[in-house]
């Protein structure tokens, strides 16, 4: 695993080993970020299951602004905090070690996210549950992002008014969400 392009180019990324994280595939990162490449630039990103940190870090390398990561388990964020020293990007990191609900109850109304990462564990229905809240915290900027990665059971559902393409990869899916 490695960050593709940008700054950080080359650089080597670990992950916790075990099923504690999947790290997406390097085929699944560079499908996503070829979708949205042109609209990297100065966005403010919120990763709600950061894992390795991976899709956070790649797109700071290409130009996001900034990152706030989140990961409930503490191995994890530790990962992520090594990850983003290693790329040069820890200073456009924010790397919180709490739970998404409690994290999205905590920023309510207090930040906004032009570009957002979700790849919980893939479960039916859990995207959407996540995406509800995220769609209540008020903290989505007006033309956000979405990146959701899960397999064919988790699809989220489209939402009225949202913009929704849907691009699959072997057995993961990936759903691009736009809010403008």
């Amino acid at each position: 695993m490695r960050i593709i392009t940008g700054t950080a180019k080359g650089t080597k990324l670990v992950t916790l080993s075990g099923d504690d994280t999947r790290p997406t595939s390097e085929i699944v990162k560079e499908a996503v970020f070829s979708a949205i490449q042109f609209d990297l630039h100065d966005r403010s990103i919120l990763d709600l299951f950061g894992g390795s940190g991976q899709l956070s870090l790649e797109a700071l390398s290409r130009g996001a602004k900034n990152a706030v990561i989140v990961d409930a388990n503490r191995s994890a964020t530790d990962i992520i905090k090594s990850n983003a020293t290693k790329t040069k990007l820890m200073e456009k990191c924010r790397i919180a070690t709490a739970d998404w609900k409690e994290y999205l109850k905590g920023v309510k109304g207090k930040e906004a996210f032009g570009l957002v990462f979700l790849d919980p564990p893939y479960k039916a229905g859990f995207i959407d549950e996540v995406l509800k809240r995220l769609y209540t915290s008020e903290i989505l900027a007006k033309d956000a992002i979405i990146v959701c990665e899960s397999e064919e059971d988790g699809v989220p559902e489209p939402i009225d008014g949202k913009e929704q393409k849907l691009y699959k990869y072997g057995r993961t899916y990936i759903s691009i969400i736009r809010l403008a």
